[in-house]
Parts: C-alpha cells; sequence; structure tokens
C-alpha cells in the first residue's frame, strides 16, 4: 500500500448546507468585559449610528466567564447579549478559548507549549497552549459546552467563532509521544519510514521507534522528510482541538454555522485541510498603507479557494491603523471603503473589524477601532466605517452568495510550501508564496480572474491550470492535472516542478517525474540565479527579458520550443515549451521572467485561449483599476471597479447602460475614476 494511501485526511462532521446569511454582517470585535458597564449603553447607541449588525465576543472572555476551574460568571455576559439582542444586533460567539488564563497555566503546566529548543514557555502572551495537552483539551471543551449550553438557542446567535487566529506550535514529550503514534499510523512499520524519509544517508536509520523526536533546533535538522511531516502532524493537531470544541457546538446547536478565523500568508497550519472542518471560511486582513492592493486581493482569492469558490468573511481589518509595525500608518481618507469593498469584490460576504472601541491599556491600546479614545462619534474613522455600514445596509444582501467565475485555477499546496522551505538548495531565497504572486498578479494586472485552489481540487471547472513551482507532487494530484489537459485542458506550470513525491523523495527518473509524457520534456540540470547575476530569456522571439530565481537546463522529449535562454553556457538552449497532450496543451517555463514580462506572456496566452477581462474588448484595466466580477445563481452579474491608484483613469465599461448600485447613477461608454472610487455595476435591461 502506498504512502498516500496511509496519510489519513480528516473529513468534515458537518452537514451543513453553504450558509445564508439574513444580514449583511458588518461590526466586529467587541470586548465589554474590559469596560466598565456604564460604557455599554453608549456603545449600542454608536452601534446603531453605525449600522453594525453583528459583534464578535467574548473572543478573548476566558477567565472573564470562567475564573477559576470549574466556576463560571456568565452574568455579565448574559448582559451584554441581552443588550444586542433587543437592539438587532447579531452575534458572532466566540467559545473565548483564544487565549488561556494564569489560573490555567498555574495549576497545569502541560498547558504551555515547549519550543523548538526543548523548553517550556512561561505564561503570558497567546498562541501559548500545547495541542496535546490533556487538560487544555478537557478545559477548552467543557467552556465551549457551557457556552453552548447557556447561548446556543437564543435568537441572537448566527454563528459560533471557535478561538482566534490559531497559532500554537509545540516539541514537548506530549507531542513527541503523540508523533510517535502519529507516523506509526501513516508508514506502518518503522522500515518504510526509513525508506520514505531516505534516513540510510549520515547513517541517521532509527533502528527503534522511541529514536524518532521532533526537529529540535538541537536535534534532527538534516532529515528534510522529518521536517514536512511534523508540519504535517502539528497543523493536525491543532486542528484536532478545534474539532473538539466544534464536535459540542454541533452537537448542541446543530443548525449555527461554525469558523475560525485565518491569517496573511500563514505557513504552519495547512489551511487547505482546516477549510474541510470549518462551515464558512472566515479570515483577517492586516494590508498596511503601502500594501500592494494586488497582495491584499491575491489573499482574498485565496481564501475564496480554500472552499473552492464559496464566499467567505472579512472577519478582522482595522478601521485605522494596526499597531504592531515598524511604522503604524493611519488610513487615509477613502482607503478603509476601497478595501472593504474589495473584499466583497474578490467574494466577502461579511465586513468585519477589529476593534469596536481602542483599548485603555494593553499591548493594543493603540490599535485601530470604530471608536476612537475620545470615546463618541465626532473623528473621521467613525464618520467613514458609518458610511460603509449605510452602504452595505443597504445593498448587502443583494451581493451575498455570488460566485467569482473564474475560468482560471493557479495551484497553491501548503505541503509544498514546507518541502521548499525546508529543502537545503538549490537556492535558499525561493520565496513560494512570492512566486505564486508574481503569477496571480500577471492575472489581475490584466482583469483576469482565477481561483486558488488545492492540486487535488475539481480542475474540470476551469479552462486553464497554472502550476507554478509544484515541487512535490503526489501521485493523485499528478494524475488529476494530467486527466485535466488530456481532457482538453491548458496546463502552464514551471521550473521545480514535478521534483519530488509527497516524501520528500526525487522522482528515479528525475524532474518532471510522473508529468514527462505530458510535458515532453526531461530536466537535466538546475542553475540558481542571484538577483546580481540573472540570466535572459525570449519568448516566441520577443525582446530578451529577465530570467530570475531558476534556470533549468532542459532537454525536449516531444516538446516544441517556444523560448530560449540568451546567457551562460546554454544560451540557445529551450527556457520555454509547448507540448499536446491528449485533447489539451501542457505549457513549461524553464524560468521565472520578472512580472511585467510575465505578464506578457499570460497575455500572450489568454488571448490564444479567449480568456480575457470582463471590460469592453476584454481590454487590460486603466493602471490601478482593479477589476473583478460576482455572478449569483439567478444570473445576475456584479461588475465591482475599485481605482487605487492616484492617477484619475478612464474604464471602458462592456456594451450597453448599467446602473452603480452604490450611487443609483446610470453609466454607459467610458466611466471615468479617481482615487479610492469604488463602482458595483449591473446592466440594465
Amino acid at each position: 500500500m502506498g504512502v498516500g494511501k496511509m496519510y489519513p485526511i480528516a473529513q468534515s462532521v458537518s452537514k451543513m448546507q453553504e450558509p445564508t446569511w439574513p444580514i449583511f454582517p458588518y461590526g466586529g470585535d467587541y470586548n465589554p468585559d474590559q469596560w466598565p458597564r456604564e460604557v455599554w449603553a453608549d456603545d449600542l447607541r454608536l452601534m446603531k449610528k453605525a449600522n453594525v449588525t453583528i459583534a464578535t465576543l467574548p473572543v478573548f472572555g476566558w477567565v472573564a466567564v470562567n475564573p477559576e476551574e470549574d466556576v463560571y460568571t456568565f452574568e455579565w455576559l448574559d448582559d451584554i447579549l441581552g443588550r444586542l439582542e433587543s437592539e438587532g444586533i447579531r452575534w458572532c460567539l466566540a467559545t473565548a478559548t483564544g487565549s488561556v488564563p494564569a489560573w490555567m497555566t498555574h495549576k497545569y503546566s502541560d498547558v504551555l507549549a515547549t519550543d523548538s529548543n526543548g523548553v517550556r514557555r512561561k505564561h503570558g502572551g497567546r498562541h501559548t497552549f500545547c495541542p496535546h495537552s490533556p487538560n487544555f483539551r478537557r478545559l477548552s471543551v467543557n467552556l465551549a459546552r457551557k457556552m453552548a449550553e447557556r447561548y446556543g438557542h437564543r435568537e441572537g446567535l448566527l454563528v459560533w467563532h471557535i478561538s482566534n487566529e490559531y497559532g500554537p506550535y509545540c516539541y514537548c514529550d506530549l507531542c513527541a509521544e503523540a508523533f510517535r503514534t502519529w507516523l506509526k499510523a501513516r508508514y506502518g512499520s518503522l522500515e518504510e519510514l526509513n525508506r520514505c524519509w531516505y534516513t540510510a544517508f549520515w547513517s541517521h536509520t532509527y533502528t527503534d521507534w522511541e529514536q524518532v523526536e521532533p526537529p529540535y533546533t538541537n536535534g534532527e535538522q538534516c532529515c528534510q522528510a522529518l521536517k514536512i511531516d511534523y508540519s504535517r502532524f502539528m497543523s493536525e493537531s491543532v486542528l484536532e482541538c478545534y474539532k473538539l470544541e466544534k464536535e459540542v457546538l454541533r452537537e448542541i446547536t446543530p443548525e449555527i454555522p461554525i469558523t475560525t478565523n485565518m491569517m496573511w500568508d500563514y505557513r504552519p497550519y495547512d489551511y487547505h485541510r482546516w477549510a474541510k472542518e470549518v462551515d464558512f471560511v472566515s479570515w483577517d486582513a492586516y494590508p498596511q498603507y503601502t500594501t500592494d492592493p494586488a497582495d491584499t486581493a491575491y489573499m482574498h482569492t485565496q481564501m475564496r479557494g480554500l472552499k473552492e469558490g464559496q464566499p467567505f468573511w472579512l472577519m478582522e481589518q482595522s478601521p485605522s491603523q494596526t499597531n504592531w509595525t515598524a511604522y503604524s500608518r493611519l488610513k487615509p481618507p477613502g482607503l478603509l471603503r476601497s478595501i472593504s469593498f474589495q473584499a466583497v469584490a474578490h467574494g466577502a460576504d461579511a465586513v468585519m473589524y477589529f476593534q469596536w472601541r481602542r483599548g485603555r491599556g494593553g499591548f493594543e491600546k493603540l490599535h485601530g477601532a470604530f471608536v476612537e479614545h475620545g470615546g463618541d462619534e465626532n473623528n473621521r474613522v467613525f464618520e467613514e466605517t458609518a458610511k460603509i455600514g449605510s452602504e452595505l445596509a443597504q445593498i448587502g444582501t443583494r451581493l451575498q452568495g455570488a460566485r467569482v467565475p473564474a475560468k482560471v485555477a493557479i495551484l497553491m499546496d501548503w505541503e509544498n510550501w514546507w518541502g521548499i522551505s525546508v529543502s537545503s538548495g538549490p537556492s535558499r531565497d525561493i520565496d513560494y508564496p512570492g512566486v505564486i504572486k508574481r503569477f496571480y498578479k500577471a492575472f489581475h494586472n490584466l482583469g483576469i480572474q482565477v481561483e486558488i485552489v488545492n492540486p487535488s481540487a475539481d480542475l474540470s471547472r476551469f479552462e486553464w491550470v497554472v502550476a507554478p513551482m509544484l515541487m512535490m507532487l503526489r501521485e493523485n494530484d499528478a494524475e488529476s492535472v494530467k486527466s485535466f489537459v488530456a481532457n482538453g485542458g491548458t496546463l502552464l506550470t514551471t521550473a521545480y516542478s514535478a521534483f519530488t513525491d509527497e516524501t520528500d523523495l526525487v522522482f528515479l527518473n528525475g524532474a518532471p517525474g510522473p508529468w514527462a509524457e505530458m510535458l515532453g520534456i526531461w530536466v537535466e540540470e538546475t542553475d540558481a540565479i542571484p538577483p546580481d547575476d540573472l540570466n535572459g530569456m525570449i519568448w516566441k522571439g520577443s525582446k530578451p527579458m529577465d530570467a530570475t530565481i531558476l534556470a533549468e537546463r532542459i532537454h525536449l522529449r516531444g516538446a516544441r520550443a517556444l523560448g530560449h535562454y540568451t546567457k551562460n553556457f546554454f544560451a540557445g538552449e529551450p527556457a520555454a515549451t509547448v507540448n499536446e497532450f491528449g485533447q489539451g496543451k501542457a505549457y513549461y517555463l524553464a524560468t521565472f521572467p520578472k512580472a511585467e514580462d510575465l505578464t506578457g506572456i499570460i497575455a500572450d496566452l489568454a488571448k490564444e485561449l479567449g480568456i480575457a477581462s470582463p471590460l469592453a474588448g476584454g481590454v487590460r484595466p486603466p493602471a490601478g483599476v482593479e477589476v473583478t466580477e460576482r455572478v449569483k445563481a439567478d444570473g445576475e452579474r456584479h461588475l465591482y471597479l475599485v481605482h487605487h491608484g492616484k492617477t484619475p483613469a478612464s474604464v471602458p465599461l462592456p456594451e450597453g447602460s448599467h446602473r452603480d448600485l452604490l450611487s443609483g447613477e446610470v453609466i454607459e461608454g467610458n466611466l471615468p475614476m479617481a482615487q479610492y472610487d469604488v463602482r458595483i455595476l449591473v446592466k440594465e435591461g
């Protein structure tokens, strides 16, 4: 039996259909336990003025509702939830397990995580628990049960929010023992583990299971397969903690959707596996003043793709500034509105914030909020948030549930990310998410929408699949992509793809392994390209362009060359190829052109496939203008235009008249747009 079949894949216990919402959720994290009750009445008054429809609480309220073991003090929470309910404000009710209280870590030392040096941490901060601590599991599940029993059947409850931004990682003895048990289930025998981990290297072969340890900093750091497996194990271990709370909530409140909030470019956990266990994806977006809007769009697209196109919730963003960057800049007027609607444009069915009121003390006292330290509505940020809330109150539910009609899929794999990250070559400067973003931004610049999905996703929905740097290729995924191409699809993949199997073993026939016939090439050598000594390439007779990151020397085995290198001893050799396979085509880039050159290559292939932006004539959007579409089940199409650039632009609209849902204006022809303008257009007639 192959290793892939031995690998346990978690299945969701939820039978719930894709959630729908009676309101457009607009609001955010509310921490009434940090404030005297005299403030609460004003909170409710301001929430109504800001058009808030939902409040998330008590995210960090563990000690406030459970001050010691078996003691629960829900009275204050009863009060504030009742007040919210009486005002028609729904609850995103957190299980309050986002940060462990001091009484727990003082009483049960096993709750605290151990770092990679084998040192158990002290109390403080967040994400401090060991996922295999029996006391943490018992106490967190107990609290979730108490919350569900007390509030699960109240009218105000809209969704469950388990924990908050999960992040622990642990190397304690409990985790080490659980890891060995996990490995036994995965590999079946020590002999198979030694084979898959290639432990004959440097005489690292294990002769007893007890010899296997986590990848401690002062221990085994040379077995890359061990590191990858520990990442798999830890991701599943923390997910198990989420699932234990989820099972209690599902048992008591089977009709209430359940989620937990994910984070920006977060490597430790495989969010594709986590997405199987949430009823809808939610995530926290914190772009900075200088963040490229395409990077934010990329993250929204990635989150939407975790459940293959299902709308997600923007669970957190800052109304003004964060507090944890080197320079925590204010958002200038208009930026908050534009990035909020940018999220909706990419599939968000909720727009929420951290936090409601700026704290008086603690780490986040300078983090942005609806309500500034002045404590009332007389400030710029409150006025902006209230305006966004008003617009969403008017049209929000009309926007919900719509899907992004992407014809292109980009494959992104967390396990591949782990594999590339721990590899000792060919370059220590490889940024896998950065490579994915380079391809994403090429489509984004052209106004072509994509879905970012796991290689195991259903690819039949797409016309074109792009698989940048898919170094680790599982057998089932290899066959799925081959079937996609054979049945008429188009594939574009790149250097450093199809290089190893899921245990980090290089394919015996070298790269591109099981894709050799489909791609019609063989990779002989891979050169790392430093930024101060770039190679070059020509694509279909174009002017020379820079070649970056890696450059592979490839041999044609049925493929046709579309481009060649211009430098180094392999100048003139193929740098880009195409091969017909079944009814489809497979393209290969043996190197990585810079951003604008890659955009040109993508534009060339998109034209060949008849894939274009939704603008008039399928033209590329003006610089700074982001173009997306969402389509409802009844066929109504929403065309989103968001202008991030400083220079005014003129956008050629599709033929016919279009009504702007935000302003009511009817527009046709060319639409002038200024910085931070937002338009949501539906076709008239």
